[in-house]
């Protein structure tokens, strides 16, 4: 078995104007004095990371690895969360999420879906100049209009809708098999890719790709009410990351998962820092150790009522306290007769 490795801290909620924040080196001194041992980063946060100079420029990919390496820290994985968003969008969405792109693209769709390919194709060689093998993002969404079957959907849409996106991603995924990593879709509402069914659509229309992957986050499953660690039994084989983030959901008899359009704070479900939800991460670790599950414990924090800051801080303590040092041997291997297999043919009755 492996053991996790951890904890690593996912940048992009952390990331600021102000120190220690705004910097590449500040901010990696900040989370390495607090115990940190990776660092997930943010592609599309030039305050913190050129994703252009990582998919050209071994010198700068040294810098970002040496900076860490001075404070004991790895980079885990790069993310392109957002421009990942924008591979594919609904109309309906397109004012709120041009809002994630560069102004010559804004109000383009076209020219913004193709920024945004070309971040991720960018991505995937900066993942390969830093020597990583694992990378997060999300898959876009064409179907989250439709999630609710009402008016009825017709015929063939949902088929069409996983088919172009599917169409969409088939070139990203094959660039990242070239440069040996793996494309890790975080389950997410908001996503075409919200749970595991649409994951298994996502994969049937992608012929069983073998670069797209999963970035588990149990947080999103909790308000989705949906059973995250047999998910794990169902999907470990191509679970390769791991976000640790915590939530609740507390149903009353006035709103339920949908949330009443309510702010984070007023909803049934909602995100809460390390220990303070309903997760059960000591169930997680261990079917993920069980699974042999080598990959980074990566903190995502984000809460409705915590400070940021203490987030992280009780955070590392949390995820120390839940790693898992696996055994070497079995715990009864001390009871081994040393039996031969003849003797075991004849314990047998056999000859």
């Amino acid at each position: 078995m492996q053991a996790l490795q951890g904890p690593a801290l996912f940048l992009a909620q952390f990331a600021g104007d102000e120190a220690p924040f705004n910097t590449f080196e500040n901010i990696v001194e900040w989370a390495g004095n607090l115990g940190f041992k990776g660092v997930q980063i943010p592609t599309w946060d030039r305050r913190l990371f050129d994703l252009d100079k990582a998919a050209s420029d071994l010198k700068y990919c040294k810098y970002i690895k040496d900076t860490l390496a001075k404070h004991g820290m790895v980079v885990t994985e790069l993310s392109t969360h957002l421009q990942g968003q924008l591979v594919a969008v609904h109309p309906a969405y397109d004012d709120m999420f041009d809002g994630f792109a560069p102004d010559h693209v804004k109000g383009n769709p076209e020219a913004r879906q193709q920024w945004a390919v070309d971040q991720l194709l960018k991505s995937a060689q900066a993942s390969k100049n830093l020597g990583l093998t694992n990378h997060a993002t999300f898959s876009g969404a064409l179907l989250w209009p439709y999630l609710y079957p009402w008016p009825q959907r017709p015929a063939g849409l949902v088929e069409a809708g996983f088919e172009e996106l599917a169409n969409r991603w088939i070139p990203i995924l094959d660039e990242f098999d070239r440069c040996g990593v793996n494309v890790c879709y975080e389950i997410h509402p908001g996503e075409d890719l919200h749970d595991g069914v649409t994951f298994d659509l996502f994969l049937a229309a992608t012929n069983h790709h073998p670069r797209a992957n999963i970035l588990f986050d149990p947080s999103h499953f909790v308000l989705q009410q949906l059973d995250y660690l047999q998910f794990i039994d169902i999907y470990h084989e191509r679970i390769k990351m791991f976000h640790v983030k915590d939530a609740e959901f507390n149903a009353t008899g006035r709103q339920g998962v949908y949330g009443g359009y309510q702010s984070w704070i007023d909803r049934a479900g909602r995100f809460r820092s390390l220990g303070d939800g309903q997760v059960d991460f000591k169930g997680i670790f261990s079917k993920l150790t069980q699974y042999d599950f080598g990959g980074w414990a990566v903190i995502e924090w984000e809460c409705c009522m915590k400070h940021p800051e203490a987030g992280a801080e009780e955070g590392v303590k949390f995820v120390n306290d839940h790693l898992i040092r696996v055994t070497e041997h079995a715990f009864d291997d001390f009871a081994s007769s040393g039996i031969d297999n003849e003797t075991n043919r004849r314990i047998l009755g056999l000859k």
